[in-house]
């Protein structure tokens, strides 16, 4: 019998794109989306929805029950740059979310959970280059707290109750499939919409400003590829270190001229900054290829390349 999976969040930049990956490879009634809002057509359509606010535990335990759900994707957070405008909120959230889900995992209810962390985890006083997995963190935003946070409540809920918990410290996220959800990497998605609707972008980050990136097929396979590797094989139950492409925004500005020949960008550095500066410029994921052969596919012209057109399409179909 197939496992049934359920994806929390099913909206976001990532929920959004996972859903969709996950159904082609389990098939569309073994994976049941969720969020507080309507996910989109495609998600709606091609198999099961619940609308569900995770912090309400008695609900999620009867969408858990009522589908059979075997394995939980948990998404559902509120990123960086809006945690910082709603600290309370962001806490609640990021936390009550997580321990309703590792205590469905605890009672044995759920047998699997995939929960995402954050190169956010890392602070001013890390490392900057090839930062390792083990590296001082000290986070100074809301998100990152949450997180360092969430990372020792897995690995804690792993060693003591022998929870099948699985964590990826995600780079900044680039996906075309969904908007940006307010985290402080956004304008590397804010870029494309505006290069090919106007021709021009206003950044808030500065233009040498590199941080670690990921394109969003690298993210999904990534995810999908440690959930399905053994535990055997699994030595961080924390969260692994994750790597994809390190850039800044006039490298990526450059990149996308190529295509958009007229296309011009402006630099106008905010709170923002403050917060991307505090983060790695890269990230050292030796144990993610040990442990479970993870490589990224995708270089910055190759996700340039694929983002412009998969957006062009997107943008011909609405003004059709």
């Amino acid at each position: 019998m197939t496992d049934k999976i359920l994806v929390i969040g099913s909206s976001g930049q990532i929920g959004s794109e996972l859903v969709v990956r996950l159904r082609e490879v389990y098939g569309n009634s073994s994976v049941i989306a969720s969020d507080i809002i309507k996910s989109s057509e495609e998600i709606m359509q091609s198999g099961p929805f619940e609308y569900l606010d995770v912090t309400d535990a008695k609900k999620t335990l009867e969408v858990v029950k009522k589908h059979d759900i075997s394995q939980v994707y948990l998404l559902a957070a509120m990123l960086s740059a809006n945690a910082e405008k709603k600290i309370n909120l962001a806490w609640d959230l990021n936390m009550s979310s997580l321990f309703n889900i590792l205590n469905l995992a605890k009672e044995k209810i759920i047998k699997k959970i995939f929960w995402p962390s954050s190169i956010a985890v890392f602070g001013p006083n890390t490392p900057k280059k090839n930062t390792p997995q083990f590296a001082i963190t000290e986070p100074n935003t809301v998100y990152g707290i949450s997180k360092l946070a969430g990372e020792r409540w897995c690995e804690y809920y792993h060693n003591k109750f022998n929870v099948d918990v699985v964590s990826l410290r995600y780079p900044g996220l680039i996906g075309w499939r969904a908007k940006a959800g307010g985290g402080t990497t956004d304008y590397a998605v804010n870029v494309f919409h505006d290069a090919i609707q106007k021709q021009k972008y206003t950044c808030y980050l500065s233009k040498n400003t590199t941080l670690p990136m990921m394109y969003m097929p690298d993210a999904i396979e990534a995810t999908i590829k440690l959930m399905e590797s053994k535990s055997e094989n699994i030595t961080i139950r924390s969260s692994y270190n994750l790597s994809g492409v390190n850039f800044n925004p006039q490298e990526i500005a450059n990149e996308i001229s190529k295509h958009v020949p007229d296309f011009e960008i402006i630099y106008k550095p905010d709170y923002r900054q403050k917060i991307a500066d505090s983060w790695p410029q890269s990230i050292n994921d030796s144990y993610a290829k040990n442990d479970w052969n993870w490589q990224s596919k995708y270089d910055l012209k190759k996700m340039c390349t694929d983002m412009i057109k998969n957006l062009s399409i997107q943008y011909l179909n609405l003004v059709k």
